[in-house]
């Protein structure tokens, strides 16, 4: 057999009721409305460290989805993102019960400025011991503009132009405002920081000001690890040049071996190496130890699930209200500025579908196909995404909270490492070098951006 490299496995969750399989917090063992207690991330921890999982990768959003109907009615009456909380303040707790699991934390660009942002994630990697990732995100909904003081979200490219200077920023302030060896903890002179080794960072550019000196000393991966999920050619550019992790929307195996194809080629013409990242798709699974197992649970979920849930998500991906269509009326999509690949999604389909159509494509709530299975069923699955498609890993959509995760660890685990596609031990260091190795210490774009780095 070739020899393979593992695949990354990531949990997909948020702080929240009701993620992206909507409905599913009624099942009868759900746990997820118990999300403002901490026992409940801590045991999800564990169980993710025990199954070697990679990460817990935590969404996060800051408005509302009010496009469907005009207001938040529908979303506050089925848990869909809201009520939610910040997925920053669970790290700490959870990092101090588990040694490598790393914490994915999504944080939207224009609902932070860069100063306080690149305390609180300097911060979180000290605290983790450098197993904090950060998913770059631009924001698309004027929900969460409004509650920023503006009346409207940017444009699709200005959000990246905004993104890109904000980017500089971070970057500067993480890696050239304190040199390695600026700390001392000289106890006899009473010097704890060298001040001829910390500089301030001054910027003035279209978006940011700023003139100050990083409030953290250098944590142990100083540049959290960097995820996106960019799809539109903006995106795209984006991501070749800061994204480690890039997040490649499940869009059937041969059009996400496209999309994987499209990337490599943005970094290669932006001049960087390809295997400088890896491509992570969403999966959803269902396991059993029999296929009739599998299949009962299956069909237990879905009595619960709320596909009309999706849809009113959906409205906002795609910045059209689906309240106003009938159930056989075309979807095709609205603003230019919504989610492009949840636009795109729907031309893929040929005639675009009807709102009937999309209600099926949600069985579990959600726009994803489960995978129902056995063990070696969803190995096959696995296998067919990382030799097809050509993806490194996935990211596990939530399901009912705990149990899926639990019978993935338990079920789907050993066989995947008996096939060689999951890890039997991890690897020490930062998470970062739990990827890529510990030459690879750097980001690709600190690396190749000198003014960033004091190193070597």
């Amino acid at each position: 057999m070739a020899f393979r490299r593992p695949i990354l496995l990531n949990a997909f969750d948020m702080n929240t009721v009701g993620h992206i399989s909507h409905g599913l917090w009624r099942h009868p063992r759900d746990r997820s409305t118990e999300y403002k207690r901490l026992p409940y991330w801590l045991d999800l921890a564990r169980t993710l460290e025990r199954g070697l999982f990679d990460g817990l990768f935590l969404a996060d959003v800051t408005g509302v989805y009010d496009v469907w109907g005009g207001n938040a009615d529908a979303a506050l009456r089925d848990a869909i993102q809201l009520p939610i909380n910040d997925p920053a303040v669970l790290v700490g707790a959870m990092a101090s019960v588990t040694r490598h699991l790393g914490f994915g934390i999504t944080a939207t660009i224009s609902a932070e400025q860069p100063h306080a942002f690149a305390r609180r994630m300097s911060t979180l990697d000290h605290l983790s011991e450098g197993r904090v990732g950060w998913n770059i995100v631009t924001g698309f909904l004027d929900s969460s503009a409004r509650a920023g003081g503006d009346t409207a979200t940017a444009g699709h490219d200005q959000r990246y132009d905004r993104a890109d200077e904000f980017m500089q920023l971070v970057y500067q302030l993480w890696e050239s405002s304190w040199d390695d060896d600026a700390v001392i903890a000289d106890r006899a002179r009473g010097i704890y920081t060298d001040p001829a080794k910390v500089r301030p960072i001054r910027h003035e550019g279209t978006y940011y000001r700023l003139d100050a000196v990083h409030p953290c000393e250098p944590s142990p991966q100083r540049t959290p690890l960097l995820f996106q999920a960019g799809a539109s050619a903006r995106g795209t550019a984006f991501a070749a040049r800061h994204a480690e992790v890039v997040f490649v929307p499940n869009q059937g195996l041969q059009a996400s071996a496209a999309v994987v194809r499209k990337l490599k080629a943005a970094m290669a013409d932006a001049g960087r190496d390809p295997s400088s990242a890896r491509f992570v798709t969403t999966l959803q699974v269902v396991a059993g130890s029999t296929e009739s197992e599998a299949r009962g649970r299956y069909d237990d979920y879905r009595r619960h699930a709320r596909p009309e849930a999706g849809l009113v998500q959906f409205s906002s991906a795609i910045g059209a209200d689906l309240s106003r269509h009938g159930l056989d009326d075309p979807v095709t999509g609205g603003s230019a500025d919504a989610i492009q690949s949840a636009v795109a999604s729907l031309r893929r389909q040929g005639a675009a579908p009807t709102v009937r159509q999309l209600l099926a494509q949600m069985p579990l709530g959600g726009r994803h196909t489960p995978v129902v299975g056995t063990p070696a069923q969803i190995a096959d699955e696995i296998e067919a995404w990382v030799d097809e498609a050509g993806v490194d890993g996935f990211n596990l959509v939530r399901t009912v909270s705990p149990e899926g995760l639990e019978h993935f660890v338990d079920l789907v685990v050993p066989e995947l490492q008996r096939r060689g596609l999951h890890k039997r031990a991890y690897a020490e260091g930062s998470w970062r070098e739990k990827i890529f190795g510990r030459a690879s210490v750097r980001p690709p774009a600190v690396q190749s951006a000198r003014q960033f780095t004091n190193r070597p």
